[in-house]
């Protein structure tokens, strides 16, 4: 049995996932409930706590807790502040409720930081103290490692490289900026893109595969089209990775990391362009030794969240 065990913690709008993780970053067990993101607070924390004991049910003894959440949040303060799809907690102390149940250290932060610290630590970025971290899914969340600590910036709001324009002109991001990666290069861009082209007239398969409803051609649509060889599906896929390596280009040109990691539901349309990333990417930068820092998939999947509440707690 393992010594020393930490409860990792992962907090969605619609559930909230927790598993025994130990020292080597190995999920031991894990577990899902429902999230009551439209109830009261304490309902939120009802479900977070139910989560924590049915894990516990064996008298397993753990370390500490970690919890990640979507943003914002304080992480210094265990604070979440006003996640939009969370609307139970407003300015809610999370992390001093759960030590009220639970005399263990408890640490909070954001997703795609959380997510950042456990590839760094256990998962494909092993090895590496420098290190910029993409979750590509509906959206496009970030994280920074520097010096083996995520980077916070001044209030801990940084890392929201999602949210980083490269079309002034793009079209309008939710959240109100033009051009953002996220807009442009999520799997839901992705759908955006190929329903698009279908709709101008382009023959494609993905009409078919959709059951010949546009509104159903998914990013996990396009997918499918592109490995039984369709035309259109390739070209979406080529645009959506060119923008992407720009979108990577600028990280490596302010950060300078030794290693990117991506990962997310959505980073397995991008799998057979990751040479194409690695080739275009040193392309488009200023930094001279740009080709050094590698670019790879992800360890963790769907259980990121449940390392990366681990990783900050350990």
């Amino acid at each position: 049995m393992d010594k020393n065990l930490f409860i990792g913690v992962d907090v969605g709008g619609t559930k909230v996932a927790a598993g025994l993780v130990n020292e080597q970053g190995e999920i031991r067990s894990h577990l899902r409930v429902p999230m009551i993101a439209n109830g009261s607070a304490n309902d939120g924390l009802g479900a977070v706590l139910s989560a924590i004991s049915q894990l516990l049910r064996d008298g397993a003894p753990v370390r500490g807790i970690g919890v990640c959440s979507p943003g914002p949040l304080d992480p210094a303060a265990g604070v979440i502040l006003n996640p939009p799809n969370l609307p139970c907690w407003r300015n809610f102390p999370l992390t001093d409720a759960l030590r009220k149940a639970y005399p263990v250290p408890v640490k909070l932060d954001n997703d795609a930081n959380a997510a950042a610290l456990a590839e760094t630590r256990w998962g494909a970025a092993r090895g590496y103290n420098n290190v910029f971290y993409a979750t590509i899914g509906t959206g496009i969340g970030t994280g920074i490692v520097m010096d083996g600590k995520i980077y916070h910036g001044r209030t801990g709001s940084a890392g929201e490289g999602g949210h980083v324009s490269i079309d002034y002109r793009g079209p309008i991001c939710a959240c109100g900026k033009p051009g953002c990666i996220e807009v442009l290069a999520s799997g839901s861009a992705i759908a955006r893109r190929a329903r698009e082209k279908i709709s101008s007239g382009r023959e494609s398969s993905m009409l078919a595969l959709a059951a010949q409803k546009l509104d159903a051609v998914s990013g996990e649509v396009v997918g499918k089209a592109y490995a039984a060889g369709d035309a259109l599906a390739r070209e979406v896929l080529i645009e959506s990775a060119d923008m992407l390596a720009v979108w990577l280009s600028n990280m490596i040109d302010l950060l300078d990391p030794e290693v990117i990691v991506i990962g997310g539901g959505a980073a397995e349309l991008y799998r057979p362009f990751f040479g194409r990333l690695r080739e275009r990417v040193p392309e488009l930068t200023v930094n001279p030794r740009a080709r050094e820092v590698t670019i790879v998939a992800a360890r963790y999947g769907a259980e990121a969240g449940i390392a990366g509440g681990a990783a900050v707690c350990t």
